[in-house]
């Protein structure tokens, strides 16, 4: 029996800024329908992982493989593959309303009828984005902003979500909502690479944590080990 290979697989990523390399020989595997967060402090590579994925910074070295094809250098065959990049901080377009920052990500959804499912979908993910639906983005809250990005990668058809912090800068009750969400996404079977940086948030959730320090994977396991090894805690989290 021939295995199918990983949705996503990374092999000796390296990539950076100018003359600075910030992920550093970065490997691992996604499989159909996981869950696999990268964890670690904040500034050693995490966002820029994501970034690198995505086409957004350039590989240097390593491949990059979506369902066993190189990507690398190929940012339109990544999104045209299913990768779905939500960014830290959402990037929405301010100005427009939420159906038309939605709308945004369906630009390679073949035809009308399939934009008007993924749209019903993610209205039934989030039913706030319906209410909201003609609402300016700039006048949401940071919650709402979130979930619209959010939408806006599913709207791509994203059969990989790379999901960069969703938590960042939210009230700890708009971060239950928001991992509420991606938790109804992973059991419904989407394959999400998410980056955070406390692990605690995941740890009902993910399948497998990679611990990233400066650019490099340092540790790879199960949730609940990480959690229960005080010594890389304190060494690289802080406690």
């Amino acid at each position: 029996m021939t295995l199918a290979p990983p949705v996503l697989s990374l092999h000796g990523l390296v990539s950076g800024y100018g003359e600075l390399e910030v992920v550093k020989g970065v490997s691992l595997d996604v499989g159909k329908g996981e869950f696999v967060t990268v964890v670690g402090p904040n500034g050693h590579g995490k966002s820029t992982l994501l970034k690198t994925i995505s086409g957004l910074v350039p590989a240097r070295r390593g491949e990059i493989r979506i369902d066993g094809q190189r990507v690398e250098g190929r940012p339109h065959a990544v999104a045209a593959l299913g990768i779905a990049h939500v960014p830290q901080g959402d990037l929405l377009f301010s100005e427009m309303s939420v159906l038309e920052n939605l709308l945004m990500g369906a630009y390679l959804a073949p035809g009308k009828a399939e934009t008007a499912r993924r749209l019903e979908e993610v209205y039934a993910l989030l039913p706030k984005l319906a209410d909201r639906r003609h609402q300016i983005a700039s006048t949401l809250s940071g919650g709402e902003r979130r979930m619209v990005g959010i939408g806006r990668g599913l709207m791509m058809g994203g059969r990989v979500l790379l999901l960069d912090e969703p938590s960042l800068g939210l009230a700890p009750l708009i971060i239950e909502q928001i991992y509420a969400v991606i938790a109804e996404l992973s059991r419904a079977g989407r394959t999400i690479l998410l980056v955070e940086e406390n692990p605690a948030r995941v740890a009902d959730l993910a399948d497998r944590l990679h611990l990233l320090d400066d650019g490099r994977i340092v540790w790879s396991g199960p949730p609940a080990e990480l959690l229960a090894r005080d010594e890389l805690l304190a060494t690289y989290l802080g406690g």
